[in-house]
Protein backbone atom coordinates (compact mmCIF):
# COMPACT_ATOMS: atom_id res chain seq x y z
CA UNK A 1 0.00 0.00 0.00
CA UNK A 2 2.77 1.98 0.87
CA UNK A 3 4.51 1.50 -2.29
CA UNK A 4 1.23 1.97 -4.53
CA UNK A 5 0.80 5.72 -2.79
CA UNK A 6 4.48 6.89 -3.17
CA UNK A 7 3.69 6.11 -7.30
CA UNK A 8 1.24 7.96 -6.97
CA UNK A 9 2.58 11.21 -5.29
CA UNK A 10 2.70 13.92 -7.70
CA UNK A 11 6.98 14.74 -7.94
CA UNK A 12 7.14 18.44 -6.62
CA UNK A 13 9.99 21.37 -7.01
CA UNK A 14 10.44 24.71 -5.57
CA UNK A 15 12.28 27.46 -7.22
CA UNK A 16 12.97 30.79 -5.40
CA UNK A 17 16.39 32.98 -4.46
CA UNK A 18 14.45 34.23 -1.27
CA UNK A 19 14.36 31.33 1.46
CA UNK A 20 10.87 32.71 3.13
CA UNK A 21 9.20 33.21 0.22
CA UNK A 22 10.59 29.29 -1.16
CA UNK A 23 9.67 28.14 2.63
CA UNK A 24 6.19 29.55 2.44
CA UNK A 25 5.60 27.66 -0.85
CA UNK A 26 6.75 24.43 0.65
CA UNK A 27 4.45 24.89 3.45
CA UNK A 28 1.46 25.17 1.46
CA UNK A 29 2.25 21.77 -0.88
CA UNK A 30 2.87 20.07 2.46
CA UNK A 31 -0.95 20.71 3.39
CA UNK A 32 -1.66 18.30 0.22
CA UNK A 33 -1.12 14.12 0.49
CA UNK A 34 -0.85 14.18 -3.07
CA UNK A 35 2.52 16.15 -2.99
CA UNK A 36 6.15 15.70 -2.81
CA UNK A 37 8.23 18.43 -2.56
CA UNK A 38 11.69 16.39 -3.85
CA UNK A 39 13.55 19.35 -3.23
CA UNK A 40 13.95 22.97 -3.07
CA UNK A 41 16.16 25.55 -5.29
CA UNK A 42 17.68 28.95 -4.68
CA UNK A 43 18.72 29.81 -8.22
CA UNK A 44 17.79 29.18 -12.08
CA UNK A 45 21.28 27.22 -12.44
CA UNK A 46 20.72 25.20 -9.21
CA UNK A 47 16.85 24.41 -10.74
CA UNK A 48 18.37 23.40 -14.42
CA UNK A 49 20.58 20.69 -12.59
CA UNK A 50 17.52 19.67 -10.16
CA UNK A 51 14.86 19.65 -12.96
CA UNK A 52 17.18 17.41 -15.08
CA UNK A 53 18.38 15.27 -12.31
CA UNK A 54 14.64 14.31 -9.72
CA UNK A 55 11.89 14.84 -13.14
CA UNK A 56 9.82 16.78 -11.23
CA UNK A 57 6.13 16.63 -12.52
CA UNK A 58 5.12 20.00 -11.19
CA UNK A 59 7.69 23.45 -10.30
CA UNK A 60 6.72 26.21 -8.33
CA UNK A 61 9.52 28.95 -10.24
CA UNK A 62 10.50 32.36 -8.99
CA UNK A 63 10.59 34.78 -12.43
CA UNK A 64 12.94 37.10 -11.19
CA UNK A 65 16.73 35.20 -9.82
CA UNK A 66 20.20 36.35 -10.26
CA UNK A 67 22.26 35.59 -13.89
CA UNK A 68 19.94 32.89 -14.67
CA UNK A 69 16.21 33.85 -14.07
CA UNK A 70 12.93 32.06 -14.64
CA UNK A 71 12.52 32.58 -18.26
CA UNK A 72 16.08 30.84 -18.73
CA UNK A 73 15.04 27.77 -17.03
CA UNK A 74 12.60 27.21 -19.38
CA UNK A 75 14.42 27.74 -22.45
CA UNK A 76 17.33 25.95 -21.67
CA UNK A 77 15.36 23.14 -20.49
CA UNK A 78 14.40 22.05 -23.71
CA UNK A 79 11.59 19.74 -24.53
CA UNK A 80 12.79 16.46 -22.81
CA UNK A 81 12.97 17.90 -19.57
CA UNK A 82 10.14 20.25 -19.09
CA UNK A 83 8.03 19.22 -16.46
CA UNK A 84 4.41 18.75 -16.80
CA UNK A 85 3.52 21.91 -15.07
CA UNK A 86 5.25 25.01 -14.36
CA UNK A 87 3.57 27.98 -12.14
CA UNK A 88 5.39 31.27 -12.37
CA UNK A 89 5.97 32.97 -8.78
CA UNK A 90 6.93 36.60 -8.28
CA UNK A 91 6.03 39.99 -7.31
CA UNK A 92 6.16 41.71 -10.44
CA UNK A 93 2.72 41.44 -12.38
CA UNK A 94 4.08 42.91 -15.98
CA UNK A 95 5.67 39.14 -16.73
CA UNK A 96 1.88 37.47 -16.71
CA UNK A 97 1.62 37.73 -20.44
CA UNK A 98 5.57 36.59 -21.01
CA UNK A 99 4.90 33.84 -18.75
CA UNK A 100 1.96 31.93 -20.45
CA UNK A 101 4.02 32.72 -23.93
CA UNK A 102 6.82 30.50 -22.30
CA UNK A 103 4.02 27.49 -21.45
CA UNK A 104 3.59 28.41 -17.32
CA UNK A 105 0.12 26.87 -16.62
CA UNK A 106 -0.39 29.70 -13.46
CA UNK A 107 1.30 32.60 -12.47
CA UNK A 108 0.85 33.50 -8.87
CA UNK A 109 1.36 36.93 -7.70
CA UNK A 110 3.05 37.84 -4.52
CA UNK A 111 1.59 38.06 -1.78
CA UNK A 112 -0.94 35.22 -2.58
CA UNK A 113 -3.47 33.71 -0.37
CA UNK A 114 -4.07 30.20 0.90
CA UNK A 115 -7.16 29.97 -1.33
CA UNK A 116 -5.14 31.41 -4.53
CA UNK A 117 -2.62 29.29 -4.27
CA UNK A 118 -4.62 26.02 -3.78
CA UNK A 119 -6.53 27.23 -7.15
CA UNK A 120 -3.22 26.95 -9.29
CA UNK A 121 -2.31 23.82 -7.51
CA UNK A 122 -5.92 22.02 -8.34
CA UNK A 123 -5.21 23.04 -11.49
CA UNK A 124 -1.46 21.67 -12.10
CA UNK A 125 -2.78 18.40 -10.81
CA UNK A 126 -5.41 18.65 -13.26
CA UNK A 127 -3.23 18.82 -15.86
CA UNK A 128 -0.79 16.40 -14.73
CA UNK A 129 -3.80 13.48 -14.70
CA UNK A 130 -5.09 14.41 -17.70
CA UNK A 131 -1.66 14.51 -19.31
CA UNK A 132 -1.47 10.81 -18.18
CA UNK A 133 -4.50 9.54 -19.96
CA UNK A 134 -4.09 11.59 -23.24
CA UNK A 135 -2.17 10.09 -26.03
CA UNK A 136 0.69 12.07 -26.86
CA UNK A 137 0.54 12.65 -30.75
CA UNK A 138 -2.84 13.57 -32.63
CA UNK A 139 -3.28 13.78 -35.95
CA UNK A 140 -6.20 16.94 -36.42
CA UNK A 141 -6.93 20.40 -34.32
CA UNK A 142 -10.31 21.02 -33.78
CA UNK A 143 -10.88 25.22 -34.66
CA UNK A 144 -13.56 27.18 -33.22
CA UNK A 145 -14.67 30.29 -35.12
CA UNK A 146 -17.30 32.32 -36.18
CA UNK A 147 -20.26 30.01 -34.40
CA UNK A 148 -18.76 26.62 -36.04
CA UNK A 149 -16.16 23.75 -35.37
CA UNK A 150 -13.85 22.88 -38.67
CA UNK A 151 -11.12 20.13 -38.32
CA UNK A 152 -7.07 20.79 -39.18
CA UNK A 153 -5.16 18.37 -40.04
CA UNK A 154 -1.32 19.02 -38.49
CA UNK A 155 0.39 18.07 -41.88
CA UNK A 156 -1.11 21.89 -43.00
CA UNK A 157 0.33 24.13 -40.83
CA UNK A 158 3.61 26.07 -41.58
CA UNK A 159 4.14 27.42 -38.17
CA UNK A 160 2.63 28.08 -34.85
CA UNK A 161 3.95 31.29 -32.95
CA UNK A 162 2.43 32.18 -29.34
CA UNK A 163 0.14 35.23 -29.56
CA UNK A 164 -1.11 36.41 -25.97
CA UNK A 165 -3.00 33.15 -24.24
CA UNK A 166 -3.57 31.72 -27.90
CA UNK A 167 -1.51 30.03 -30.39
CA UNK A 168 -1.58 31.35 -34.09
CA UNK A 169 -1.48 28.86 -36.63
CA UNK A 170 -0.04 29.57 -39.87
CA UNK A 171 -1.58 27.84 -42.63
CA UNK A 172 -0.73 29.49 -46.15
CA UNK A 173 -2.02 32.93 -46.70
CA UNK A 174 -4.22 32.26 -43.51
CA UNK A 175 -4.34 31.98 -39.59
CA UNK A 176 -5.97 30.28 -36.96
CA UNK A 177 -6.66 30.66 -33.15
CA UNK A 178 -6.25 27.86 -31.00
CA UNK A 179 -6.52 28.61 -26.96
CA UNK A 180 -3.74 26.24 -26.49
CA UNK A 181 -0.09 27.49 -25.09
CA UNK A 182 2.91 26.55 -26.64
CA UNK A 183 3.96 24.03 -24.04
CA UNK A 184 1.00 21.94 -24.44
CA UNK A 185 1.15 21.85 -28.47
CA UNK A 186 5.05 21.42 -27.92
CA UNK A 187 4.65 18.16 -25.65
CA UNK A 188 1.35 16.52 -28.08
CA UNK A 189 3.02 17.32 -31.14
CA UNK A 190 5.09 14.64 -33.11
CA UNK A 191 8.15 15.54 -32.92
CA UNK A 192 8.85 13.72 -35.79
CA UNK A 193 7.25 16.23 -37.48
CA UNK A 194 7.03 19.54 -35.90
CA UNK A 195 10.04 21.19 -33.96
CA UNK A 196 10.64 24.53 -31.20
CA UNK A 197 12.91 26.66 -32.23
CA UNK A 198 12.23 29.64 -29.87
CA UNK A 199 9.98 30.55 -26.28
CA UNK A 200 7.02 31.42 -29.25
CA UNK A 201 7.52 29.53 -32.41
CA UNK A 202 7.26 26.01 -33.50
CA UNK A 203 7.62 25.01 -37.03
CA UNK A 204 6.66 22.29 -39.47
CA UNK A 205 9.86 20.66 -40.55
CA UNK A 206 8.53 19.63 -43.79
CA UNK A 207 8.44 23.45 -44.33
CA UNK A 208 12.17 24.51 -43.49
CA UNK A 209 14.61 24.84 -46.55
CA UNK A 210 17.44 25.76 -44.27
CA UNK A 211 18.80 27.75 -41.46
CA UNK A 212 21.28 30.89 -41.63
CA UNK A 213 23.33 33.11 -39.60
CA UNK A 214 22.69 37.15 -40.32
CA UNK A 215 24.88 40.13 -40.39
CA UNK A 216 23.56 40.51 -36.66
CA UNK A 217 24.70 36.85 -36.12
CA UNK A 218 21.37 35.72 -35.56
CA UNK A 219 20.43 32.72 -36.38
CA UNK A 220 17.18 32.36 -38.59
CA UNK A 221 14.84 29.45 -40.15
CA UNK A 222 14.03 29.49 -43.75
CA UNK A 223 10.76 28.07 -44.93
CA UNK A 224 9.67 27.38 -48.35
CA UNK A 225 7.43 29.96 -47.94
CA UNK A 226 10.52 32.60 -47.61
CA UNK A 227 8.88 33.36 -43.86
CA UNK A 228 12.25 34.05 -41.85
CA UNK A 229 11.92 33.09 -38.05
CA UNK A 230 14.25 33.54 -35.01
CA UNK A 231 16.06 30.62 -33.88
CA UNK A 232 16.87 30.82 -30.39
CA UNK A 233 20.30 29.13 -29.66
CA UNK A 234 18.75 26.71 -26.89
CA UNK A 235 16.88 25.46 -29.36
CA UNK A 236 19.69 25.18 -32.22
CA UNK A 237 20.88 22.13 -31.76
CA UNK A 238 18.02 20.13 -31.86
CA UNK A 239 17.11 21.38 -35.22
CA UNK A 240 20.23 21.19 -36.98
CA UNK A 241 20.14 17.66 -35.34
CA UNK A 242 17.32 16.54 -37.00
CA UNK A 243 17.42 18.38 -40.31
CA UNK A 244 21.28 17.32 -40.46
CA UNK A 245 22.56 20.98 -41.13
CA UNK A 246 25.81 23.21 -40.93
CA UNK A 247 25.03 26.76 -40.62
CA UNK A 248 26.69 29.68 -43.38
CA UNK A 249 26.64 32.68 -43.61
CA UNK A 250 23.92 35.26 -44.20
CA UNK A 251 25.26 36.10 -47.81
CA UNK A 252 25.18 32.26 -48.45
CA UNK A 253 21.90 30.56 -46.72
CA UNK A 254 21.86 26.90 -46.62
CA UNK A 255 19.48 25.06 -48.88
CA UNK A 256 18.42 21.40 -48.53
CA UNK A 257 20.43 20.65 -51.93
CA UNK A 258 23.53 21.34 -49.98
CA UNK A 259 22.96 18.85 -47.04
CA UNK A 260 25.05 16.04 -47.10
Amino acid sequence: MRLEERSTKIRTLVVDDEPLARSNVVVLLRLDPQIEVVTECSSGTEALAQIRRTKPDLVFLDVQMPECDGFDVLEMLGKADLPAAVVFVTAYDQYALRAFEAGALDYLLKPFDNARFKLALDRAKERITRGQDVPREFERLAIKSAGQVSFLKLSEIDWIEAADYYACLHVGPRTHLLRRSMSELDQELDPACFCRIHRSTIVNLDRVRGLRLNEDGEYEVLLENGIRLRLSRSYRKQIQSRMRVRVRTASDPLRFSDLS
